[in-house]
């Protein structure tokens, strides 16, 4: 039976890191913290991804706050979705309190409330920050096909109509532009595309349509369009050397699953796309927390899901970590959930036999300890404590330890309304990002041509009907002669100066018989 001298042994042999570190927490053995057991998180692995899982009200966002928290005094910046609200408080100093202060002297720590140096962002204009948008160029054929869900009919269709945009110069930045060049194709412009590019099903372009009318119902329209924003400003180090908190206020995107979906898979995209390899760094160039996670997976076709599984098998040699919060680890897809180097545990309950059954299969998710009966400490583990596992150098997992946490040192609550409004009055990327452009695009492009065609055309028409008109219509000599009275009096004449002609030739009239005296 092992005792606390060999767990201890194995913890600091297990969690002993070349490189910088950064402490988490304390290990704990048969439910006590253990003197000397420290547990470190290498910042060197931090771009192997990561899952936070566990119950409603066990502390999974407080967990996220404090790596967060660790990262951004390592230098290293940070994105986290607040899918509930409650992470903007990493941009205030928290507050000491008894249980606070007893968890510092069991994990020998000093605890100093802190803020954190943090930047608000908004995917629409609900929320006050930093509006993140993408135009439909970045998005591309290809990326745009799977968020709407396309077959490959519809989606070669896309492909077309973004080859026609480029080749005509016609710049797609929002919805209203690709939804332009759809009807466009659909209708005037069928003939020309399909002289040039191959036939277009109308069917097809219909139902394209319908489905981009529907992301548009998700809130998308406040997505699309300019100005782009910069993944490098996601980057940023403040002026004191930490790493800015980003964090994505996104309290309305519960009912909007399909718009956070788009969201994640073009910024992993872009993220991939403009950042170079890096390989493995001493430490991440970017840490993604993604809360609720369920919320990305929950409605995703298998092509999207594809493509997010090869974002996060590839985006760790760019230098950045992702890490995954939910409930249950099922909620994250096993073929992703395989790609997690870093797992932090807190505590299930088990209120039924699928409970039950959930438990068991996540325990199987864990190496094997000499220490704890996994199944069995899932349901017993703490507020604020949690069974972690992570690579090391190597990338061979760590040993599975029960850790107390470190308390989180900014503020445990959401900041206040004034404190919001004066966080974004005093942001640049706010100045940079959030003034509205709507640029000479596809949409102004394509109906200034229609509107000349139309005209062209109504010219066209009115020459046609002035030539025929004109054609109809006799002229005044023509009337002259078409009258009946003229047409009498001119026959008479006729008649009279043809038997003039004919009597002068001896040829016309009655022949006189010659007198006989």
């Amino acid at each position: 039976m092992p005792d606390a001298a060999q767990f201890l042994e194995a913890v600091q042999a297990g969690y002993t890191f070349k490189g910088e570190k950064v402490k988490i927490g304390r290990a704990m053995f048969e439910g006590q913290v253990v003197p000397g057991a420290d547990v470190y998180l290498p910042l060197k692995t931090m771009n192997r991804h990561g899952l936070i899982a566990g119950a409603t009200g066990t502390g999974k966002t407080k967990t996220l706050q404090v790596i967060s928290e660790l990262l951004s005094d390592a230098s290293v910046p940070v994105l986290v979705m607040d899918i509930k609200g409650d992470l903007s408080g990493i941009a205030a100093a928290g507050t000491s309190n008894a249980k606070i202060e007893d968890r510092s002297k069991l994990l020998e720590i000093t605890y100093t409330p802190t803020g954190y140096p943090s930047e608000l962002l908004a995917l629409g204009e609900t929320q006050p920050g930093v509006r993140l948008r993408a135009t439909v160029s970045e998005f591309g054929p290809v990326l745009l096909s799977k968020i709407l869900g396309l077959n490959d009919t519809q989606a070669g269709l896309v492909a077309m109509l973004f080859k026609y945009s480029d080749d005509q110069q016609l710049p797609l930045l929002d919805l209203k532009d690709f939804k332009k060049l759809l009807q466009y194709a659909a209708e005037e412009g069928k003939a020309e595309l399909e002289k040039e590019y191959g036939k277009i099903s109308t069917t097809s372009t219909g139902t394209i349509l319908r489905k981009v009318i529907e992301l548009e119902q998700q809130g998308a329209t406040h997505f699309f369009g300019e100005r782009s924003f910069e993944v490098e400003d996601l980057m940023r180090i403040s002026d004191d050397g930490r790493g800015v908190v980003n964090i994505l206020r996104v309290m309305d995107l519960q009912d909007k699953p399909k718009l956070f979906s788009t969201f994640m898979l073009q910024m992993l995209a872009e993220l991939y796309a403009s950042c170079p390899e890096e390989g493995d760094l001493d430490k991440p160039k970017l840490i993604l927390f993604i809360d609720e996670a369920h919320l990305i997976f929950q409605e995703a076709s298998d092509a999207l899901l594809q493509q997010i599984e090869t974002i996060i098998k590839l985006i760790r040699s760019k230098g950045i970590g992702i890490f995954f919060c939910t409930q249950n680890p099922m909620d994250v897809p096993a073929s992703i959930l395989g790609q997690l180097g870093m797992k932090v545990q807190h505590a299930l309950r088990a209120f039924t036999a699928n409970d039950r059954k959930t438990i068991k299969q996540t325990a199987e998710n864990y190496p094997l300890s000499d220490f704890y009966q996994t199944d069995e400490l899932l349901t017993q583990v703490g507020i604020g404590e949690a069974l972690i596992t992570l690579l090391n150098e190597k990338g061979i997992p760590t040993p599975l330890v029960h850790v107390m946490l470190n308390p989180p040192r900014s503020r445990m609550d959401v900041i206040t309304e004034a404190e919001v409004h004066a966080l974004v009055a005093n942001s640049k990327l706010v100045k940079k990002y959030n003034q509205e452009v709507d640029s000479h695009s596809a949409y102004e492009i394509l109906t200034a041509k229609l509107q000349e065609a139309a005209e062209k055309s109504k010219v066209e028409v009115e020459e046609k009907e002035e030539k025929k008109a004109a054609k109809e219509e006799p002229g005044m000599i023509e009337q002259v002669l078409d009258n009946t009275v003229v047409k009498s009096a001119m026959r008479t004449a006729a008649n009279t100066i043809t038997r003039s002609l004919l009597g002068a030739l001896g040829l016309g009239g009655r022949s006189k018989k010659k007198s006989w005296f």
